[in-house]
């Protein structure tokens, strides 16, 4: 079965308040058995225009990561979160 990723590109403009988001959205993707394969560290635009933040979580398949998305665990994190980063979230179906 394939799996399910998120793919995010953030740009963080109050961190601070994003250090609130972190642990919720942790202990969210833990909860629907979610790994973190990218988030943050170095990175560098080759083409196009995007925010200097990547992360990328993995799922056991599409509609796993699905319902971490509309879960309560993560509408906590996105409510710590607001006003602290803007960003485009994607799921994609994968290998």
């Amino acid at each position: 079965m394939p799996k399910g990723y998120i793919i995010v590109n953030a740009n963080v403009t109050d961190p601070e308040k994003y250090a609130d988001y972190r642990p919720l959205s942790t202990k969210a993707i833990e909860a629907f058995g979610g790994k973190v394969l990218v988030r943050g560290g170095q990175s560098e635009t080759l083409e196009g225009s995007l925010f200097p933040r990547a992360v990328v979580l993995e799922f056991a398949d599409y509609e796993t990561a699905k319902k971490w998305y509309h879960s309560a665990e993560y509408e906590a994190a996105r409510r710590a979160r607001e006003g602290a980063a803007q960003l485009n979230m994607m799921v994609v179906e994968g290998v």
